[in-house]
């Protein structure tokens, strides 16, 4: 290879990155828009933490709201409370091949909000179970609304979670999202930070 081929080649690769991974995210939340974090998170037995009393996912959605003052619901449901790892995998394995749609605790009326996150683990390739039974629930409630998709993982980063999204709330304007690794919600609060910032 030549010299004209390679520097031809150098260059091709510094615009492919400009357009891709270098490109500044678009800028979704308004100044005075109203925001609400919702988000599922699962304490107790993690993968690669252990026995936590404080679930990743809330770790990230509190600092979430530290940033930008968004308010919270909480998907809550006992149904996982007190399982060890192997047997919470196996079960959320089932139901997601199941389609099955698990009950939690209270409700939110999202009609006064603008942007709306939506976090949680991912488990086998997507959002856990429970948190499809509150998008049936709000399923028309999104309507021209901002919806930013978040994730905590072991590895999965975004898996299906965005897509999932779009499907749920097909009337919703979803972003790319992000996520994040479970065991750098502790330590790495600035890579939250800086996704935060990228978004006003």
């Amino acid at each position: 290879m030549n010299i004209r081929s390679i520097i031809t080649a150098v260059i091709g690769l510094l615009v492919s990155t400009a357009c891709s991974g270098g490109a500044k995210q678009e800028k979704v939340m308004k100044k005075d828009s109203k925001a609400i974090v919702v988000f599922f998170s699962h304490a107790g037995d993690n993968y690669a933490v252990g026995n936590i009393e404080v679930g990743n996912t809330k770790i990230v959605a509190d600092c979430i709201t530290e940033l930008t003052g968004a308010e919270q619901f909480e998907i809550v449901t006992h149904k996982y409370d007190g399982m060890a790892y192997n047997p919470l995998i196996k079960l959320a394995q089932e139901e997601t091949k199941n389609g099955e749609l698990p009950e939690y605790e209270g409700d939110i009326d999202l009609s006064s909000y603008d942007t709306i996150f939506i976090g949680g683990p991912v488990w086998w390739g997507t959002y856990p179970q429970v948190m499809f039974t509150f998008f049936k629930k709000h399923a028309n409630d999104l309507k021209g609304k901002t919806v930013i998709p978040f994730t905590t993982h072991e590895g999965s980063g975004l898996a299906n979670c965005v897509d999932d999204v779009k499907v749920a709330f097909p009337g919703a304007n979803v972003t790319k999202g992000f996520s994040i690794y479970g065991h750098e919600v502790r330590t790495e609060k600035a890579k939250v930070e800086k996704w935060i910032n990228g978004l006003k």
